[in-house]
């Protein structure tokens, strides 16, 4: 494997940690309150994405590597089994673009609800 396809994977593995927290970083804050700051934006980088039917600047990076390294797709297993497959399904169209712009957007909406909730009640 070569340098250029280790930046790719960590580079997938980073987009697959950022689509994690776009989705469930707002669980963290009630641990970390302050960590609000960075989620908001980066749910509405996430929506905005997703419903402009835009591509991820980390995209780009991914297949820049992937390019120096003389490949068109990931060689390792899990990476292409299982990481790959969840950031770009196959049978990803506008579509389907939207409804999971939609479904983030009201998965946080569900998630604030609680946290507020949960902070006036003092819980």
């Amino acid at each position: 494997m070569s340098v250029f396809e280790i930046f790719a994977t960590i580079a997938l593995l980073l987009h697959f940690l950022f689509i994690l927290f776009v989705i469930f970083g707002a669980i963290l804050i009630l641990k970390f309150k302050k960590i609000i700051y960075v989620h908001i934006p980066a749910v509405a980088w996430g929506a905005y994405i997703e419903l402009s039917h835009s591509i991820c600047p980390l995209t780009h990076l991914e297949n820049f590597f992937l390019k120096k390294a003389g490949k068109d797709q990931y060689s390792v297993d899990f990476i292409e089994n299982y990481i790959f497959k969840i950031i770009y399904p196959p049978a990803l169209n506008y579509e389907i673009q939207t409804y999971l712009g939609v479904i983030l957007i009201f998965v946080n909406l569900l998630i604030y609800y609680y946290i507020v909730k949960k902070i006036r009640t003092g819980g």
